[in-house]
């Protein structure tokens, strides 16, 4: 072979192993599909993930929420379709007072929602705030993404937008429940209402770990929140985190939730992250946003997520946020999966705690990694 054969030969055997696999018709067979060729990256292991109550809630139907998403995933729709079809299952149904309709309200008695949306492969992103009247907030972010050129609408206005793009608005997010432990906390907090501030935030604090011990008041829903991360065969990320906020908030407080690279964070070359639990420590740090850059780095998603967890401890240095050991008095969980579909549930603390996943094994809860030993 002379030296332009071999150059020849060459190229065409580099041009072969670049394509990689590519499904198409087979050649072989003339009337083989003319499908569009879809490229799969065989090194991503698709998979859904949420915090717990993503597979816990299915609101009287056959799936729950990260089976939903994986289904539609891999039914070949586009991954934060899939995913905000999954958190709206868990946004309709009342009996999660963590989130959406039935969420419990701010001190007002108003159910004040959040929500924040990212599509990796658009890198576009959508969020809203203090929104009343609309049960799937998460639908209302995506129509911020998709129809304006920001990133977040807040309180009125946030309904006000919503009402314009078609979403029904209720007067009452409230149902019967979320209503009467409402009710139950302004009994009981009333007569605190003339004490100092910090005499107050502390007889608060106690009225809410009453109302928990006597299990009225699931303790993951004083920070109730759904966060839902995905990705597709081709490596395609997005992420959703949906929230009704801390139970009994001033009203217009926003957490974490609808904030990019707090509540959520997605960047579609490397991964995503979310949160639940004490959505201000998160806010502090950019905790989601500073797993990704970790799993840039190239640590995995329990080793980035245990980086933030290792940030939120070392900036926590009030009393009134330190237990007797002095360490944090609260919890919050991060939500991580990298671009190949490697994932994990981290958290200050975990008291057995538990994470959903779904992939092609199925639905399931896997177990979320400690820092801290205990509970908060």
């Amino acid at each position: 072979m002379n030296r332009r054969d071999f150059m020849a030969a060459t190229a065409a055997a580099g041009l072969a192993a670049a394509t990689g696999p590519v499904a198409r018709a087979s050649e072989a067979d003339p009337g083989a599909s003319k499908a569009p060729e879809v490229r799969v990256q065989s090194s991503v292991r698709p998979v859904v993930i949420a915090s717990a109550n993503g597979q816990t809630r299915r609101n009287g139907g056959p799936k729950s929420c990260v089976e939903m998403a994986y289904d539609k995933m891999m039914a070949g729709e586009d991954v934060l379709d899939a995913l905000i079809a999954g958190v709206t299952i868990v946004e309709l149904d009342p009996a999660d007072t963590s989130v959406g309709y039935g969420g419990l309200p701010n001190a007002d008695g108003v159910v004040q929602l959040d929500a924040s949306v990212m599509h990796g492969p658009k890198k576009r992103a959508g969020g809203v705030g203090a929104l009343e009247g609309v049960r799937t907030a998460a639908a209302v972010a995506k129509a911020v993404m998709d129809h304006t050129d920001h990133h977040l609408i807040v309180g009125k206005d946030a309904q006000v937008f919503a009402r314009n793009m078609g979403f029904p608005i209720e007067a009452d997010l409230n149902t019967e429940r979320s209503r009467g432990l409402w009710l139950e906390w302004k009994r009981r907090t009333d007569p605190l209402r003339y004490l100092d501030p910090n005499r107050r935030e502390k007889a608060m604090g106690d009225v809410m770990m009453a109302m928990v011990a006597e299990g009225l008041v699931d303790e993951n829903h004083i920070y109730g929140t759904i966060n839902c991360n995905g990705v597709n065969a081709r490596g395609e990320i997005c992420g959703v985190t949906t929230t009704s906020g801390l139970a009994w908030k001033i009203p217009g407080r926003l957490g974490d939730s609808p904030i990019l690279g707090a509540g959520l964070y997605v960047d579609g070359e490397i991964g995503a992250a979310g949160s639940t639990g004490r959505g201000e420590a998160n806010l502090f740090s950019l905790a989601s946003m500073l797993i990704v850059e970790e799993m840039r780095r190239g640590k995995h998603p329990k080793d980035a997520g245990m980086e933030a967890c290792r940030r939120i401890q070392r900036n926590t240095i009030e009393q009134r946020l330190l237990n007797d050991r002095g360490l944090p008095n609260f919890n919050i969980n991060f939500y991580v999966v990298n671009a190949r579909g490697e994932h994990a549930g981290v958290a200050l603390y975990s008291r057995n705690g538990q994470y959903a996943v779904c992939d092609a094994k199925g639905g399931r809860l896997e177990s979320v990694e400690p820092l801290l030993e205990g509970n908060a």
